[in-house]
């Protein structure tokens, strides 16, 4: 199996600032773990010369591939091509077929207007290296071998980096590969990365290849089971197991294998079962009726949505009885199963959630404290509650309260308890 370790050299003031997000060493990560080729190492560098160096300079000494993006434009600051030669020992040499490639480039989308000369700097390459061409800008990409060493470099804009990764650079780093590196998410909610870790690791630390790792996300969990093989077929036999464990040891709280979200989860076993379920929000705003439908197909299961975000709402909207609010206030067990009752009858559907709670900054007149959560389901069968207290953070409030939204409809359809 290939040991190859692998860096990746992002070059641009901006990112540093701040000013662009740095997609293109995400996607180039990902892109590796399909080739098996191991990325150990993420840098970001100015546009400097001498950083840049420094940053190669070391690169050298623990990577055997070197990956870097931008910096191979035509401006002042586009340094990444001098700055690799020159670590590597490598002549620039003016490449007359992309020169060429540059001014067709310019021909088709331009009409040979505005092209300074300054553009053809881009022609120019080290010396007996492999050309990439660029299908989506001008600057060309290129890789050569010196020492041991891949160099791969890469232009800068997300698009143009991603298509010549795929149609460039992949091919040429196929060859240094065995197998390649295949995963699946294991999608956890209902109990904290601390307790799942703490439940997962005597297993995970046990564990090699495959690998098992937690990971925290907004409000869930999820496991992420990890094998290397030289086929995709030996790599599911190696992960099987490992996910059976982790569904014996984490149970009723996996909600789903490599499914985007716990509302695609609902979606699918809503259809599944031929029921709809609507929903009527007072603390989360909307959020439940945003997440579903943000999912194609979801009008296939959801009838509508109610935000009651006041008494007065709940009140002439979903029938909620007012004594209800009067005697146990808006956020309480009572009213949010009438709030659910209610959107189960307005928009006459098998299921309906509801939410109702105290996001922040203040308390209402209750008393209780910020973080105070109610969601409710109602079926057929019944109306279940539950009580959360969330915390302070409003935003992380609004979308847990979905997240429990979603569960209870989850573990209505799948025949586990609703309330935990």
């Amino acid at each position: 199996m290939s040991q190859h370790i692998a860096e990746i050299i992002s070059v641009g003031t901006e990112l540093l600032l701040g000013n662009v997000a740095n997609t293109d060493a995400r996607d180039i990560s990902a892109m590796m773990s399909q080739l098996g080729l191991n990325v150990y190492y993420h840098t970001v560098v100015g546009d400097n010369d001498e950083r840049l160096e420094a940053a190669v300079n070391i690169a050298k000494s623990r990577a055997d591939v070197i990956i870097t993006t931008g910096g191979l434009g035509p401006t002042y600051d586009d340094m990444t091509k001098q700055t690799l030669c020159r670590c590597f020992g490598r002549e620039l040499k003016y490449d007359e077929a992309a020169a060429q490639e540059i001014r067709n480039y310019f021909a088709r989308r331009f009409h040979n207007h505005n092209m300074s000369e300054n553009n053809l700097l881009q022609a120019y390459l080290p010396e007996g290296c492999t050309v990439f061409h660029n299908t989506c800008g001008t600057a060309p990409g290129c890789a050569f071998e010196e020492g041991g060493v891949h160099v791969l470099m890469l232009p800068g804009p997300p698009r143009e980096c991603e298509a010549m990764f795929r149609l460039s650079a992949m091919p040429y780093l196929r060859r240094l590969s065995e197998g390649g590196i295949w995963s699946h998410n294991v999608r956890i909610f209902g109990i904290g990365e601390s307790n799942m870790e703490n439940i997962l690791h005597d297993y995970m630390v046990s564990l090699t290849n495959p690998s098992l790792a937690p990971y925290a996300k907004e409000g869930e969990c999820l496991c992420r089971v990890t094998a290397k093989a030289g086929t995709e077929a030996e790599a599911e036999e190696m992960m099987a197991p490992v996910i059976g464990r982790v569904r014996e040891m984490i149970r009723d709280f996996i909600y789903g294998l490599d499914v985007e979200s716990i509302e695609e989860r609902c979606l699918q076993l809503l259809k599944d079962a031929g029921m709809t379920f609507s929903c009527a929000e007072s603390c989360t705003g909307g959020l439940i009726a945003k997440r579903i439908t943000d999912i194609p197909g979801a009008s296939a299961v959801f009838k509508g949505g109610a935000v009651t975000y006041t008494n007065e709402a709940k009140i002439g909207i979903l029938g909620v009885d007012a004594g209800i609010i009067k005697e146990h206030f808006a956020v309480s067990r009572q009213t949010a199963a009438a709030m659910a009752e209610g959107a189960r009858r307005v928009f006459s559907s098998d299921l309906a959630v509801s939410t109702t709670g105290i996001a922040g900054p203040d308390t209402d007149e209750s008393g209780k404290p910020v973080g105070t959560v109610f969601v409710a389901l109602s079926s057929p069968e019944g109306t279940w509650v539950r009580s959360l207290d969330l915390g302070t953070d409003r935003p992380r409030v609004r979308t847990v309260a979905a997240h429990h939204a979603f569960d209870m409809i989850r573990r209505y359809l799948t025949g586990l308890p609703v309330e935990l």
